[in-house]
């Protein structure tokens, strides 16, 4: 295997443990409600944390990794990963599981920014794009296949064991970190300014306005995929009935759109360059996402035509999220650990913020999820024409 396979491999399998402990927890959900004598609410507050804790404690692991280096940041978040699902699985309240979700947030946001910056550490630009769509196809393990995973967990021995199945995955990225994967960020190369340095680097990113606006698009692109994640498994077995099994399907085949998507990122970046290639296919996505809110509007609500018109949106954003994350890391690869951290940051609490704005208007049905979508994609799309409309050429990307 190619040193460019490997790191794809071991890349992807590490950025899926933070998404394996979201996709193979939403078939428990209605479970865990019921189990815990919750409410709809509550357990959806239990994601809602972790995706909190998770984007925000990637500001701390990013500029850490580049002051210790990336792998020392990874086995601390791995651990706590772990520790945190034990905790899940011996949860005797529903108190006491958001507590451990949170523990879970703090450890799985290593193994998300850190990635990112490794990415950038051995490639940019289109090679970067196609490392990152190679790591997404990697990872895309978990949205289709850990809901299936999941559900037969839950039918056989219960939504605890789903825990269980979490602490395994941290300890398959220990293995991984340790024997597989190169430290891509020598003394050399690391920050020594401590906090204040950090902070300073902030403020830098702050100021850049392309940064800042790429971080819009993803974050809302994101945000239209937690929106999906929070609700879609009460939409999908409360309100049209199906078991969680079916449930884990139509999950993977939206998911797949992404995925395959995501493939295609490169390509098109390559033949007509990744900034057109972005406002193309952030247009489609906010176009497709108003039909979809003016077909719920109109009284449509029928299973097909949510799930085609999800996975034409999911689509979009596989195009384009690959490329919004190259971009916002081009010009700033001397603190890519420090970029990374505060874009994946910004953008998670972008996605907690829908969440928990959905949620106050949680009625069963689709529509609050559809709207939820509908804003992000359009505000993304005004962003994108603001911020990556042709202008003079970009200087080459520091190193």
């Amino acid at each position: 295997m190619s040193s460019f396979a490997r790191n794809a491999v071991v890349l992807g399998l590490l950025s899926a443990v933070g998404p394996f402990a979201v996709d193979m927890y939403l078939p428990a959900l209605p479970s865990i409600a019921g189990d815990l004598n919750a409410s709809t609410a509550a357990a959806q507050l239990s994601l809602t944390v972790y995706f909190l804790a998770f984007g925000v404690f990637q500001i701390l692991y990013g500029p850490a990794s580049d002051m210790i280096g990336r792998k020392p940041p990874l086995y601390i978040g791995l651990v706590l990963f772990a520790l945190g699902a034990i905790g899940g699985a011996l949860a005797p309240s529903i108190g006491w599981l958001i507590a451990a979700r949170v523990l879970q947030g703090i450890g799985a946001a290593a193994v998300t920014v850190i990635p990112r910056a490794i990415i950038r550490d051995l490639h940019t630009g289109t090679e970067a794009t196609r490392l990152m769509g190679m790591v997404m196809l990697v990872f895309s393990v978990s949205p289709l296949l850990a809901p299936l995973f999941g559900s037969a967990l839950i039918a056989f021995l219960g939504w605890r064991a789903v825990f269980v199945a979490m602490s395994a995955s941290a300890l398959l990225g220990l293995v991984l970190v340790a024997l597989l994967l190169p430290e891509t960020r020598p003394i050399a190369h690391r920050s020594k300014g401590g906090v204040g340095q950090v902070m300073g680097n902030f403020a830098v990113l702050l100021r850049d306005r392309q940064f800042v606006g790429l971080v819009l698009i993803g974050g809302l692109g994101m945000a239209s995929f937690f929106s999906y994640l929070a609700g879609s498994s009460f939409i999908y077995i409360g309100h049209f009935n199906l078991t969680p099994t079916q449930y884990a399907l139509a999950f993977a085949l939206n998911a797949a759109g992404f995925i395959g998507a995501s493939q295609l990122a490169a390509p098109l970046g390559a033949r007509f360059g990744m900034r057109r290639a972005v406002i193309g296919a952030v247009a489609l996505y906010a176009g497709i996402a108003l039909v979809l809110l003016a077909l719920t509007l109109s009284g449509v609500d029928e299973l097909a035509v949510l799930m085609a018109l999800l996975f034409l949106i999911f689509g979009c954003l596989g195009v384009a999220l690959p490329q919004t994350m190259v971009l916002s890391l081009e010009q700033h690869g001397r603190i890519a650990g420090a970029a990374s951290a505060l874009s994946a940051t910004l953008q998670m609490l972008i996605g907690a913020a829908l969440i928990a704005v959905i949620s106050l208007f949680e009625n069963g049905t689709a529509l609050p999820m559809v709207a939820g979508i509908a804003v992000a994609a359009c505000a993304a799309l005004g962003i994108t024409l603001a911020t990556l409309r042709p202008r003079a050429p970009l200087p080459q990307p520091a190193e």
